[in-house]
């Protein structure tokens, strides 16, 4: 590192809660950073006030929110000042979600955030080897910034998520089904094609190519939707030739989410996949003009690898989706309950173990494509290393009101989130015929439930004619623990390795797969009861 500044050698900092972090898994290879490096790093900067749980109800617009709950004028300016006195450029104010774009060579942002960076090898989430930057241990700001800068993202960018899809291998596909088909099976309601409705998308790598989508479409017989690729923090639409990599899960997601949802509007968000593109790519898509219906992701990574800061500043975007009325679907994981942990103890993915998302579990579906009679539908597991539904017991997040009496199990005696909440099939070897780097294949996984459940939610707020934000609260509404929630049909057969399927809510499917008409008309009656 170079010597500190006259302006940096008696900064007086102030440690930031939640930002500790370990030092990546498998680390090969590290060297010191370049401290001329130029880098650029996200600040999510405090509410004006908190968030009401009765805003969550009451979706608002975007001036609106933005004046309530994003960030105060007052405390931008703040920002901005302290930082450029130190050398550091803004490079993007957004007072709505909070959050300001900062550059500056690696050496001072290190000496500002008190710590130190190096550049490693290490092996990602899928095992490959990756270079990146790394710290460890925890961050401080400078004392004038002392709560009003709440999360410091990016100077660290080991990646942070891995995609939940799964190719099948030909020889194992028993049964695939287009999206159009599943439409069928799970009775999306009649009359509704998504038509002046905005899916947002989130991806963290990949790409598509247009050629793709039009002869998919083509050979489903439909005119497929408008989609738009919109790059965040430098990242694009780059379609390689790996289907088997991250394009499969792009285009799984695209086109899942576009023939169930065809006159829908997608806007296909690609981030780094780093805790600030992640964050970054969902508050665009978030607070996008026009407010999206649903936002589907299907990346995560076990909530005990966030960091604090990192996994509050997401959940926080997620309140503003909910408040600004956005349905926010995410996959719960494939990997069983132990969300590939290797303590051998269970674990829930993040995202999905958020309150603020709608967690998308999977099934393994026996039906007819062509009649949509379903035979049998059970949870999805094939076995240990060979992919299962993702569901469990949150230990970050407490347990939300709307699911106190589903029958949520305790977690080493705590109450905590319980995952998923919907579901839908995601077993490959029963899984979705899609085109990827032009090339027909059957994915499955968690992730393709995500863009279904996406498609569903605007097509039920084209039918409602409201945003239907935090879903939750009226999908559980007086659910009690063993009763079958109207709108949905109950999966009771299987388990996830630590838990079993049963009536009612469970931790491998939530409340079930839809039922799509009758869901519709529990929500045009403003909520759900039990029998």
């Amino acid at each position: 590192m170079s010597n500190p500044t006259p302006q940096l050698s008696n900064l007086d900092l102030r440690p930031l809660p939640g930002s500790e972090r370990p030092a990546a898994p498998g680390v090969a290879a590290a060297t010191e950073l370049a401290a001329d490096q130029r880098i650029e790093i996200t600040l999510v900067l405090r509410r004006r006030a908190p968030v009401p749980d009765e805003a969550l109800a009451n979706p608002l617009p975007r001036e609106e929110f933005a004046a309530q709950y994003g960030a105060d004028p007052a405390d931008a300016e703040l920002v901005a000042s302290a930082l450029t006195a130190l050398g550091v450029d803004i490079a993007e104010t957004d007072l709505a979600s909070r959050r300001v774009r900062v550059s500056g060579t690696a050496g001072r942002l290190s000496q500002i955030f008190g710590t130190s960076l190096e550049q490693v090898t290490s092996a990602n989430l899928a095992g490959a080897q990756v270079t990146h930057r790394q710290r460890t241990g925890g961050l401080s700001v400078p004392a004038p910034l002392d709560g009003v800068v709440v999360a410091v993202l990016g100077l660290d960018d080991r990646p942070q998520t891995r995609a939940r899809f799964r190719v099948a291998s030909a020889a194992a596909v028993q049964v695939s089904y287009t999206p159009t088909q599943l439409g069928k099976i799970y009775d999306f309601p009649e009359g509704t094609d998504g038509s002046d409705q905005t899916i947002g998308i989130i991806e963290l790598g990949g790409g598509f190519a247009q050629s793709d989508l039009d002869c998919y479409f083509g050979e489903l017989g439909i005119t497929g939707p408008k989609v738009t690729a919109v790059g965040v923090d430098g990242a694009k639409n780059v379609p390689g030739a790996d289907p088997n990599g991250a394009d499969g899960e792009v285009l799984l997601d695209i086109e899942v989410a576009g023939a169930l949802a065809p006159a829908a509007n997608i806007l296909v968000y690609f981030a780094p996949n780093t805790d600030a593109g992640f964050v970054d790519a969902l508050s665009q898509a978030a607070h996008a003009d026009p407010t999206p219906a649903a936002i589907s992701i299907s990346w995560g990574q076990s909530e005990d690898d966030w960091t604090a800061q990192a996994r509050t500043a997401f959940d926080q975007v997620l309140i503003d989706a909910a408040v600004l009325g956005v349905t926010v679907t995410v996959a719960s994981g494939d990997d069983g309950s132990t969300d590939r942990a290797s303590d051998g103890k269970s674990h829930v993915d993040f995202p999905a173990a958020s309150p603020h998302a709608l967690a998308c579990g999977g099934t393994r579906l026996n039906a007819d494509p062509n009649t949509g009679t379903v035979s049998s539908e059970v949870v999805w597991n094939n076995g240990s290393g060979n992919g299962a539904t993702g569901g469990g017991v949150s230990d970050t997040f407490p347990q939300p009101s709307w699911q106190a009496a589903a029958g949520i199990p305790t977690l080493a005696g705590k109450t905590g989130r319980g995952v998923p909440d919907v579901a839908g099939v995601a077993d490959p070897q029963t899984g979705y015929r899609v085109r990827v780097d032009g090339q027909d294949l059957v994915i499955g996984g968690t992730s393709a439930v995500a863009p279904l459940w996406a498609a569903l939610v605007a097509r039920l707020a084209q039918a409602t004619g409201r945003k239907l934000g935090l879903l939750q609260p009226v999908l559980y509404g007086a659910v009690r623990a063993g009763a079958v929630v109207p709108g949905f049909r109950d999966i009771t057969s299987g388990n996830n390795g630590a838990y079993q399927a049963e009536p009612g809510w469970d931790a491998c499917t939530g409340l079930g797969v839809p039922d799509g008409g009758r869901l519709l008309a529990a929500l045009q009656q403003g909520g759900n009861s039990t029998d």
